[in-house]
């Protein structure tokens, strides 16, 4: 039976009415006191799991974080919810410090952010003994897996905590898991004895979208411009010099761009994150340092210009996107080059063949989304084991591409490789073997006779482009290798030979036309319009909620998110009892900025 304590704070805290999904289940779980481990993908609540037990039990909940950078806006948020939170992390000074310390031993505080790098001082788990815990939250949990793409040493040593305090219920959380991934957490955290919810990892109003890469620049530029004007958005970039050189792109064609990656000052990261959530329409372009913990609801598109390296990581990061529920891009731009680069990354990794391995089947996984000819969606969610029918929103759903039989282009340029390493103990890379294949005399042709191998010619029935996708297709399918010894040159594998001789036939994916390339397909809108009258509401709002938050130094977010907004703008309240049945308006929300909200909305005499 639903503790109706739980129900109640929600309602009083959070302005909302109700549980979704399987939230109702994880707080009375928590609340008597039981482990839980939580998998519950980007925007679907995972934060109120752990918040509203800690409302409910006695004493304060331990939440365990990742990025000190982060925690300032979490208890941001909190703060204008009229819960008492704090943290504790080394921006702190030691006056601030001690005070946090003794909000804590006098039972003053709901919530309590800490690094694990801080929770595991003797310092800290003093203070923590002294003290009274309603529960430890452990969020970011992925971060333990030593197989997972967030790896922190640090979490192994969260294991502590079951000893130290075994009546204190615990909660991991993470918004991306595979099963392997899910039994190492269980396993490195000591929860052997915890209850498993595992939520569907499907975000619905995230567009997934894939193409070829051009000129990558400009394909991100028209996204920007075509789809996202004005919007806030992440571009993921592989190298640091890609991400300072995007940044300025942008910048040169007068969007708004900052870049973030560990080359940077510690305090230019710190700047520019804090612009980046306090600041509407900015576009941040970084490494995969930036994101981890990000709360920024507004999100309204991720776009990655380099191949992610798996799909665990691909699907954390584009979960920033979003986070509200309105409509979302996630835009991947990737080639030939991607794929020759990732590979030789795993081929120089230090790590054992079984590490290679491992890092070897996450790029495949990856690869086959990207030339996948059935639904994205559907691919993804294969990979962390969950099915569902085709989604209508991605562009393999929107604009079907074609596949074709490629077995004799394959069998062609894996003759033309096999020939110049048979014959003449020699091997190239992409270009020059399109070359020959196209029958083009260039001057490295010329050079090295290349005009007098059999396979010269054979290949002009496709063009550079098409031969291009078929190379990259085929070492997305381990029936090429990138060769280290040859300078990432291309070769062979003992896959190889089946098509060669064929007994193995190539369905590969056709590419669209470069005119129909770059741009999220238009099959239907990607933000669902306000009508007219509500359109003016809600951009009044918007103004509104940017001089609160300026006049407080807090993100905009924290004061209201957009969802909420666009509910006031349709709903029109004219009374602070109507407003309060909107989703997102607690009790403390609604005594601190109630009476604005109407007069803003009367001041456009609009109220009902």
């Amino acid at each position: 039976m639903a503790d109706p304590r739980a129900t109640e704070v929600l309602a009083r805290v959070f302005g909302y009415e109700s549980f979704r999904g399987d939230q109702q289940a994880i707080v009375d779980h928590i609340i008597a006191g039981g482990d839980a481990l939580v998998l519950m993908p980007t925007g679907a609540g995972k934060s109120l799991c752990y918040q509203v037990p800690a409302l409910v039990r006695r004493g304060t909940g331990v939440v365990i974080s990742p990025l000190i950078a982060l925690m300032q806006d979490q208890v941001d948020a909190l703060t204008e919810l009229g819960v008492r939170a704090a943290f504790l992390n080394s921006t702190q000074d030691w006056q601030d410090t001690r005070e946090v310390e003794r909000a804590f031993l006098a039972g003053e505080l709901d919530l309590l952010y800490v690094a694990p790098e801080r929770l595991l001082t003797e310092r800290c788990l003093q203070l923590l003994s002294r003290g009274t815990i309603a529960l430890f939250a452990i969020d970011e949990a992925h971060c333990v897996s030593q197989w997972g793409h967030d790896f922190r040493p640090e979490y192994l040593g969260l294991s502590m905590l079951h000893e130290r305090w075994p009546e204190v219920p615990r909660i991991a959380l993470t918004a991306t898991a595979t099963d392997v991934t899910r039994r190492e957490i269980a396993e490195r955290l000591a929860l052997g004895q915890a209850r498993h919810y595992v939520a569907s990892f499907d975000r619905p109003n995230i567009r997934y979208h894939i193409v070829e890469k051009l000129d990558v620049r400009r394909q991100l530029l028209q996204l920007l411009r075509q789809e996202h004007a004005g919007d806030a958005g992440i571009v993921y970039c592989l190298s640091r010099n890609k991400v300072d050189e995007t940044a300025e792109f942008l910048c040169a064609q007068g969007i708004a761009a900052l870049p973030y990656h560990a080359g940077l000052g510690s305090a230019v990261r710190a700047q520019n994150q804090s612009r980046f959530l306090r600041e509407d329409g900015l576009v941040m372009v970084a490494t995969i340092a930036f994101g981890m913990g990000i709360d920024k609801p507004d999100v309204r598109f991720v776009a990655h210009i380099d191949l992610p390296k798996s799909i665990e990581g691909y699907y954390q990061e584009t979960g920033r996107a979003g986070r509200d529920g309105l409509p979302a891009t996630a835009w991947l731009a990737y080639g030939l080059q991607d794929v020759v680069q990732q590979r030789r990354m795993i081929d120089e990794s230090n790590g054992d063949d079984a590490f290679r391995r491992r890092l070897g089947a996450q790029l495949d996984a990856m690869l086959g989304l990207c030339e996948t000819v059935s639904c994205r969606r559907q691919r993804l969610l294969q990979y962390f084991g969950q099915s569902i029918a085709p989604c209508g929103n991605c562009d393999n759903c929107l604009q079907p591409p074609q596949s074709w039989d490629g077995t004799v282009a394959a069998q062609k340029m894996l003759s033309a490789i096999y020939r110049l390493w048979k014959e003449r103990g020699q091997r190239y890379g992409a270009g020059h073997l399109i070359d020959i294949l196209r029958g083009k005399q260039t001057p490295r042709v010329a050079e090295n006779g290349h005009a007098t191998l059999s396979v010269f010619g054979i290949g002009q029935d496709l063009s550079d482009q098409a031969w291009r996708s078929v190379l990259r297709q085929l070492l997305a399918q381990s029936l090429l290798m990138v060769d280290q010894e040859g300078y990432g040159t291309l070769a062979l594998t003992d896959e190889s030979r089946a098509v060669l001789k064929g007994e193995r036939t190539l369905m590969l994916r056709r590419e669209p036309d470069r005119a129909s390339r770059g741009s999220t397909p238009r099959s239907k809108p990607l933000q669902p319009d306000l009508p007219v009258a509500a359109q003016a509401v809600f951009e009044a709002l918007r103004a509104w909620r940017a001089g609160i938050a300026r006049s407080h130094g807090k993100p905009a977010y924290v004061i209201f998110h957009d969802a909420t907004l666009r509910e006031i703008a349709l709903a029109l309240p004219d009374s602070l009892e109507s407003l309060s049945h909107v989703n997102g308006v607690g009790v403390h929300k609604l005594e601190s900025y109630g009476e604005s909200i109407l007069e803003c909305i009367d001041a456009l005499g609009m109220a009902t």
